[in-house]
């Protein structure tokens, strides 16, 4: 059995390991695991910039990647506590961002200003108890290459933003999004669609 295996086996082990990591209730990981283990685990391409006011809630025990020449503006938030979050190249997080994993961002996204794509969801289902007694789930969302995120949008757990693909500013994206389409509104609806044929963007509605 591996270190890890054993570590997950053995829930108080596993519940002092994270203590190390983490303090109790809190997101952001300890100063000495910021400094000295997440270089050493997490991988970054060159050319990137994440500014200073950025918080790194990232630990060692999920990945957390971002490709050559992508930038992450201050007031940004991004955590892999509960899954991976993985961001391509030449891709921006603009300022004030809140990205809570499994999250995978591709290659050339730009994302405006204020948009939280979160991957988790709190439990709620036993009512003899608190919500934030009965744990999570996750579900992944995946933003595809070369798509444009508007300001203030919110992406739900699940959910999958097809390539070449904006999303109008203030949307709630709750439903998959196809490639080459222009979505709008809470929920979040295609309004517009690159049709092949014609060579041209159509109005669906």
């Amino acid at each position: 059995m591996s270190v890890s295996e054993k570590i997950k086996s053995n829930p108080k082990l596993k519940k002092f390991i994270h203590w190390l990591l983490i303090p109790t209730n809190q997101a952001r990981p300890r100063l000495w695991v910021r400094l000295f283990l997440n270089p050493f685990y997490h991988q970054k391409g060159k050319g990137v910039i994440i500014r200073n006011r950025v918080r790194m809630d990232v630990v060692p025990f999920n990945p957390f990647s971002i490709g050559d020449n992508s930038v992450i503006e201050d007031f940004s938030t991004i955590n892999n506590g509960v899954g991976d979050v993985h961001i391509g190249n030449n891709s921006l997080i603009g300022l004030g961002n809140v990205i809570i994993g499994p999250v995978t961002i591709g290659n050339n996204v730009i994302l405006a200003q204020n948009i939280v794509a979160s991957g988790l969801n709190h439990n709620y289902q036993d009512i003899t108890k608190p919500i934030q007694q009965q744990g999570v789930s996750v579900a992944p969302i995946i933003i595809e290459d070369d798509c444009w995120i508007g300001a203030n949008t919110v992406i739900t757990a699940g959910v999958t933003i097809g390539k070449h693909s904006v999303v109008a500013a203030g949307a709630v994206v709750t439903k998959n999004i196809p490639p080459y389409s222009v979505a709008v509104g809470n929920p979040s609806r295609v309004i517009k669609r690159f049709d092949e044929t014609q060579n041209k963007w159509i109005k669906t509605i």
